[in-house]
């Protein structure tokens, strides 16, 4: 068995509590210190706006305490205290892989089987995929709600492994108020944000812009990107609330590749040798404009939605071609609720629909090298796609203690493929539809104020995305023809509670998928990457978060996840894969961190663990698991009226070489290292 990497996890380091430079959020401390509560945070993503304790399912709150962090770019810092996620940021950059319980792990360009919301509006397409998360302005956002586990029945196919509810600060209450932020740092490495918002009269309104830049880690891996957000409230009415919201996003990065264990001893930095010669990158341009809102019928009745138009201009430089695809995106979300008493039982019934709608115009030139495009279309196809979901689901308070929540939801997903080129007389034009209906049932037991027990059992439909699509393995063009929908059933118990000072969320689960998804090559293309189903899996996992204050200027945190995924009755590219653990899925991660108040100042460490995972279904390659320390400071300050706060990280402190990602790729071009040590500095001015 090869293993790469030169520091194994250590006991000391996995176990220690390090300081944190910022306060609690929200949900990580008790509502008061001389009694045993459990904090009062409302949610929102389980699409009713209920109590987290009577929520049958495992989420984490993260407040925008734990979102104000030095570098503030990607979804990996926000993420680095919530249990069963796990981010690899192997490009140093914006561009991320995202996995929620294993599920994921196959995705190359995006998001698979998460369903993420911002601000209301979905960031999924119509078949669930979210092509990336360069829309967040991370230095905006006030709120994350992490909901892990199939949610099929709530949002649909995009939603087979979670939620993740992203939400923005709103303006200040004064008529005008404005923030100024820089960030410093190693690689090349530079952020810039500026805020301005307030209230005027029945109007609060918040206008954001960031750049940031970088050369990255490894050679081509330059990323650069602007963020342009514009969020408001309106209230025409006591009964009438509207969020207009408009955003710009640009980003562009390098691509290297992953590298073999040959290039990999010669120079970890380097880029694979074909993301050179073929200049490997991605372009993105976006522009979203829609409105969030809510209607109050009276009566405990309401109505709430929203609507939006998404337009993408998307460019990708592979070995094999130039890929270009301008894309518009409609879609709008209504919902009714209504709370009514039924004898001693009382419902929050609520039943919508949601609609969404793509049309991609795609083509491709042959990349002649250095990413110059030949005269010739390889192929010329527009996408038209639809999807339609309905669902209803009610919250049944059977008593002060006890409640139920059940949904049901039917999804349709519809693809159509019309082929412009007809490359030597055949039409690929074609259709591809997938639906399913998916449920979920959940109940939770607060039999005191301090502790809080829930458990769930639900579905998740996933059907092939776009990329999936249309990387045809028959043709150059045309649609993939043999891929099924993957679906999955899902348990979880877990209990929430609060001790004296500390807090506590536990939870275990099992998750069975079937039809799961595999990459694979074809010889005649050996450039190229497809997509089959390759079978089933079994995955068992506990998730564990704890939260201590045992002195008012000291918070210690821990977040931790076992996993145990495996692969049933599948048959991969490595063929019959039985037994075989799920690749990139690590069974053990721990992160321990703390902060430390001294006046003005907040500092901390942070202790990150994670352990061996193997590269590919085969398992025959694995890379050694790794400890980091990352430490900070903050320094507040008052410059005449306005605040200001100064800031230092030094992210892997002791220079740790590990993977920051690995890809299970036939090829043998696996492997993608991580930054070792970074520094970084900068200043808040006006929060």
């Amino acid at each position: 068995m090869q293993n790469i990497g030169r520091m194994k996890p250590t006991p000391v380091l996995s176990l220690l509590l390090f300081l944190l430079p910022r306060p609690a959020a929200a949900q990580d401390v008790p509502v008061r210190r001389d009694t045993v509560v459990l904090p009062a945070i409302v949610v929102t993503a389980p699409r009713l706006t209920i109590p987290l304790t009577d929520d049958p399912a495992a989420i984490k709150v993260v407040g925008s305490e734990q979102l104000d962090l030095p570098r503030g770019i990607a979804v990996d810092e926000a993420m680095m205290l919530v249990p069963g996620i796990r981010v690899e940021n192997q490009a140093d950059g914006k561009r991320v892989h995202l996995e929620s319980r294993g599920q994921g792990i196959l995705a190359e360009t995006g998001i698979r089987g998460i369903g993420i919301l911002l601000d209301g509006l979905p960031l999924n397409d119509p078949t669930g995929f979210a092509p990336d998360l360069y829309d967040i302005d991370w230095p905006t956002v006030s709120q994350v709600e992490v909901q892990r586990g199939p949610a099929g029945s709530l949002y649909g196919g995009g939603s087979a492994a979670g939620v993740i509810n992203i939400t923005t600060a709103d303006g200040a209450a004064a008529p005008a108020h404005g923030d100024l932020s820089s960030t410093y740092g190693s690689n090349g490495f530079w952020r810039g944000s500026a805020e301005m918002g307030g209230t005027l009269g029945d109007v609060n309104y918040r206008m954001s812009y960031t750049h940031n830049t970088g050369d990255g880690y490894r050679v081509h891996t330059a990323f650069h990107g602007d963020n342009l957000y514009f969020k408001a409230h309106w209230s025409p009415s006591a009964s009438l609330h509207l969020t207009p919201i408009l955003g710009y996003t640009t980003y562009f990065n390098q691509n290297a590749e992953g590298l073999n264990l040959t290039w990999l001893a010669q120079d970890r930095r380097q880029a694979n040798p074909d993301a050179l010669t073929y200049n490997e990158y991605q372009d993105t341009k976006r522009v979203v404009g829609g409105v969030v809102g809510t209607w109050d019928l009276g009566g405990a009745q309401s109505i709430s939605g929203d609507v939006f138009l998404r337009h993408t201009a998307w460019r990708e430089s592979v070995p094999s071609s130039v890929d270009h695809r301008s894309m518009d995106s409609p879609g709008a979300t209504l919902q009714y609720t209504i709370e009514r008493a039924t004898g001693a039982l009382q419902h929050h019934l609520s039943v919508g629909t949601d609609l969404q709608w793509q049309s991609i115009d795609d083509y491709t030139h042959a990349n002649l090298g250095g990413a110059v495009e030949g005269p010739d279309k390889l192929s010329d196809q527009t996408f038209g796609q639809s999807g339609a979901g309905v669902f209803a689901l009610d919250r049944v308070d059977l008593s002060r203690q006890w409640g139920v929540m059940l949904n049901v939801r039917y999804d349709y997903v519809g693809n159509k493929l019309t082929d412009h080129l007809k490359s030597g007389g055949v039409d690929l034009s074609g259709n591809a539809n997938f639906w399913a209906w998916t449920v979920r049932g959940g109940l939770t037991w607060n039999p005191t104020p301090a502790l809080s027990f829930y458990g769930n059992v639900g579905q998740g439909f996933l059907p092939p995305a776009t990329e999936e699509l249309s990387a045809n393995p028959d043709r150059i063009g045309g649609f993939n023809q043999n891929l099924k929908a993957a679906t999955s059933l899902g348990a979880e118990v877990g209990a929430r509670g609060a001790v004296g000072t500390v807090v506590f969320d536990v939870g275990a689960f099992r998750l069975n998928t079937d039809n799961d998804f595999d990459r694979y090559r074809v010889a005649s293309r050996p450039l190229e990457t497809f997509y089959r189903n390759a079978g089933s899996s079994r995955r068992y996992g506990v998730e564990a978060s704890v939260a201590w204050a045992p002195v008012s200027p000291l918070l210690l945190r821990l977040a931790y996840t076992w996993s145990d995924f495996k692969y049933t009755n599948s048959v991969s590219a490595y063929g019959d894969v039985n037994g075989h653990w799920l690749p990139n899925s690590p069974e053990h991660r721990l992160v321990a961190d703390g902060a430390y108040t001294i006046g003005p100042a907040t500092v901390g460490l942070t202790s990150e663990t994670v352990s061996r995972w193997y590269v590919d279904p085969s398992n025959a390659a694995s890379v050694e698991g790794y400890t980091l320390l990352h430490a900070r400071l903050a320094w507040r300050v008052n410059v005449g009226r306005t605040r200001a706060a100064i800031t230092a990280e030094v992210r892997n402190i002791f220079a740790v070489q590990y993977m920051g990602y690995t890809e299970p790729d036939p090829d043998g071009n696996s492997y993608q290292p991580a930054a070792e040590r970074e520094v970084f500095v900068g200043f808040v001015l006006g929060k």
